[in-house]
């Protein structure tokens, strides 16, 4: 079986080629950093733009890598929401018109259902259910994913993103863009226990998450600590709130086979490092998919893809891109900007 995954959702810009027995054949991206480096942070319609440009060489260059041609794919997958509408559209009309040329399924894949598969694609002994932490820069969710196709999602933010509030750290200390590389650069020349900052929601009895005070909370302590103090503590302050909304979120997980971690912010090793030991706290097995499978890639809508083309699920050509698509959309609605769950 031989999947072309196509990822277009934000400012990356992929295409990849997954076998379904975890062979990545090819995988090209181009990143739009530059473009997006003046503004401190991602524009959609440069990113649109963006992608329109990049795509066709990338699946030709991921095609010619592998020394496959277009016809011998099984299926096209591409990534079909959530995220930046412009981009969306980009990739998911892409996948369209391919398939309708050669007469092979499309499978419009859930963004976040990309992240949530990809640990399976890099451990072949992951098996269902388990609890996943979703962490990324729009996202922060607890879901036991019980299968392909099947979440419960235990808890959302109720605010902002642990990602978006790492990208706003970023720009209020000067740190550039990417915001969470910059953060933990600038981290680990710092003292966590530096700068008094919030914890929210620690220890509630609610089971969300919430960052929008921690981001105000660095704001107000700008020009009166180190950037990197302010960084340190932040960073712990991320850690402090994601190990303890987790932690509660094990006592609902039954049945759960390993606590994993998925999507951009776990790629940054204090997160990864407290998970791990939150794991083995608990007597489970702790998976992380490798750094580059963190971001937003290919690899992983290919292998998203390549899961429901195995349980008989594709798309009609008529099948809409969204800029909002939840996992689990019979998740109960939470206070504050529960849209994003």
């Amino acid at each position: 079986m031989l999947i072309l995954g196509l990822e277009s959702s934000c400012d990356e810009t992929a295409a990849a080629l997954v076998t379904g027995d975890r062979q990545v054949l090819a995988h090209r991206l181009a990143g739009q950093e530059a473009a997006h480096r003046p503004y401190g942070g991602v524009v959609p319609e440069i990113a649109a733009r963006a992608h329109v440009e990049a795509l066709e060489p990338l699946i030709e260059a991921a095609l010619a890598d592998a020394g496959v041609s277009l016809d011998r794919v099984d299926a096209i997958a591409a990534t079909a929401g959530p995220g930046l509408i412009g981009g969306v559209m980009v990739g998911l009309v892409t996948g369209k018109a391919l398939a309708h040329a050669v007469g092979k399924p499309l499978i419009a894949v859930n963004h976040l259902e990309g992240h949530a598969l990809s640990p399976r694609l890099a451990d072949a002994d992951l098996a269902f259910p388990y609890l996943l932490l979703l962490v990324s820069g729009g996202h922060c969710q607890l879901l036991l994913v019980e299968g392909v196709g099947r979440y419960r999602r235990l808890a959302t933010t109720i605010d902002d993103a642990a990602g978006e509030a790492f990208d706003k750290t970023a720009k209020l200390l000067g740190l550039g863009f990417p915001g969470g590389p910059a953060v933990e650069r600038a981290a680990a020349l710092g003292d966590p226990r530096a700068v008094p900052l919030p914890r929210p929601l620690l220890g509630s009895g609610e089971p969300h998450f919430s960052f929008a005070g921690l981001k105000s909370a660095v704001a107000r302590a700008v020009g009166q600590y180190r950037a990197e103090d302010i960084a340190a503590s932040f960073q712990q302050a991320v850690v402090d709130c994601l190990i303890d909304r987790t932690r509660r979120a094990l006592d609902r997980a039954d049945g759960a086979t390993a606590l994993v971690v998925a999507g951009g912010v776990a790629a940054n090793a204090a997160v990864r490092g407290a998970l791990e030991a939150l794991a083995a706290d608990n007597g489970l097995r702790f998976v992380a998919p490798p750094l580059w499978l963190c971001t937003d890639n290919a690899a992983m809508i290919g292998w998203a893809g390549a899961e429901r083309f195995v349980a008989g699920l594709s798309d009609p050509l008529d099948v809409p891109a969204r800029a909002r698509w939840p996992l689990d959309p019979s998740a109960e609605a939470v206070r504050g900007a529960g849209v994003k769950a």
